[in-house]
């Protein structure tokens, strides 16, 4: 198509940008017994109801130490693939926060950590909040999101001149599934100017209730998504939702989920799909590539939550570079191998992919 053009590879300031919800992680260690008293399951992500707003109470006073960590599963991403990074503002983020105590931990953390952090400010709703309750010596995580300020982004943010400059500037947007149940719009105003300028539009499916309740934006979306990420669970809850048939395997959906109706013709969709310690699977023109995850042990193990996160961010880093795919898998392998052997995503020293 003429004049649109091609993304840059190498890294280069405010190259990518994510979208979603910021949240501060109030994680711990539990026994099941906290599942069961908030009707909660293992290994799932839930949006927070009345009944369970008592949870972060219940965590500081009954399983200390609680680590409070800079989280929301987008920002996760972008902390990580910029944590990859020796230049600072390689990858921005845009979500909402609230004018309080933890939005300014937050913005610290964020920009501490070089990513070129733009939020938007709510004064009326604190700073979102996620409850990550850890079972099964860390292999084994349930989330609990109070979105509050987080839930209240408006396309408004765009029209600040700073922010739409840093739109038209990147040249790969990276969207939480997450943020389909905040700003639909601004989904589709960032993913009609990446299709219009060929640039690369990034969504992750996140939680297997977004495919069955959040259907709609999620599909008005997906034409424009050139590249899919998602788990396993989430996989067969999109499968069923979309009626790909029965007893798919997960090469199955990811091969069809490839091949739904998109608007970029100058790229065929990419679809990945991670497993936990099993392969992860990518399903690209026609074809689906296995690959093996390095095997970690047990006792190795600290935290499997933002393990997926982590991945997306490692792959991230290495496709805006215009890595090969095995090249950007590995990386989002090491990048979750590191993070799972942390408390919540906590990043030291950077490692090496």
């Amino acid at each position: 198509m003429p004049g649109l053009r091609q993304p840059r590879t190498g890294l280069d300031e405010g190259i990518l940008i994510g979208l979603g919800n910021p949240l501060l992680d109030f994680s711990a260690n539990v026994t099941p017994d906290m599942l069961k008293k908030y009707g909660l399951e293992a290994d799932n992500a839930i949006l927070a109801e009345e009944k369970h707003l008592p949870v972060f109470q219940d965590l500081e006073d009954n399983f200390a130490p609680v680590d409070l960590v800079p989280g929301g599963a987008t920002l996760n991403s972008i902390r990580v693939a910029q944590w990859l990074c020796e230049k600072k503002h390689v990858f921005g983020y845009m979500g909402c926060v609230g004018s309080d105590s933890n939005a300014k931990r937050l913005t610290q953390k964020a920009e501490e950590a070089g990513v070129m952090f733009k939020p938007q400010v709510n004064t009326e709703n604190h700073t979102g909040r996620c409850a990550c309750l850890i079972t099964g010596d860390g292999a084994h995580r349930s989330l609990i999101a109070d979105l509050s300020a987080a839930n209240h982004f408006k396309p408004t943010h765009f029209d600040d001149k700073e922010n739409w400059a840093a739109i038209e500037k990147a040249d790969y947007f990276y969207i939480g599934g997450f943020f389909l149940t905040v700003s639909p719009d601004s989904i589709m105003k960032v993913a009609q100017h990446g299709k219009e300028t060929n640039k690369y539009v990034m969504m992750n499916l996140s939680a297997p209730f977004l495919c069955q309740f959040f259907a709609d934006p999620m599909m008005k979306a997906m034409p424009y998504v050139d590249i899919l990420f998602a788990n396993e669970t989430e996989c067969e809850a999109f499968a069923k939702q979309q009626n790909f048939g029965e007893n798919l395997s997960v090469k199955d959906v990811a091969l069809k989920a490839s091949k739904l109706e998109k608007e970029n013709k100058n790229r065929e969709r990419m679809v990945i799909f991670t497993q936990g310690k099993h392969c992860t699977v990518v399903a690209y023109q026609g074809k689906v590539t296995e690959y093996a995850v390095p095997a970690l042990k047990d006792e190795q193990v600290v935290d499997t939550n933002g393990a997926g996160d982590s991945f997306v961010g490692g792959f991230l880093n290495q496709f805006v570079q215009g890595k090969p795919i095995e090249k950007c898998v590995e990386a989002g392998h090491s990048a979750a191998r590191y993070v799972i052997q942390q408390s919540g995503v906590t990043l030291g020293e950077r490692i090496s992919v």
